[in-house]
């Protein structure tokens, strides 16, 4: 199985990013790609996702410290995207 996403626009103005499957890093650049799509507020909703690897936990990590919610995180995945956030918090940006 590989990764899906469905988009659907709450009565808040809200859009919510339905992802299931599995996020690797054959995905995140597509991934990041529909991220950068949305112009507004969104949040992601993760209930449905089975595995990520550490490409996409960087990408959350970083959607989620840009304002993005994540819904429904499954524990796994909470607990290693707050473990990456916290070892990005110290280190300088990149520039280039």
């Amino acid at each position: 199985m590989s990764c899906r996403i469905d988009r659907v626009a709450s009565a808040e103005n809200l859009v919510v990013l339905f992802i299931s499957g599995r996020i690797t890093g054959e995905h995140v650049e597509m991934f990041r790609g529909v991220l950068e799509q949305e112009s507004g507020g969104f949040a992601m909703d993760l209930k449905n996702v089975l595995l990520v690897d550490r490409e996409a936990v960087k990408l959350l990590a970083l959607s989620e410290a840009n304002g993005t919610e994540l819904r429904n995180c499954p524990p796994y995945i909470r607990e290693w995207v707050t473990r990456e956030r916290s070892e990005t918090q110290g280190r300088p940006s990149k520039q280039g």
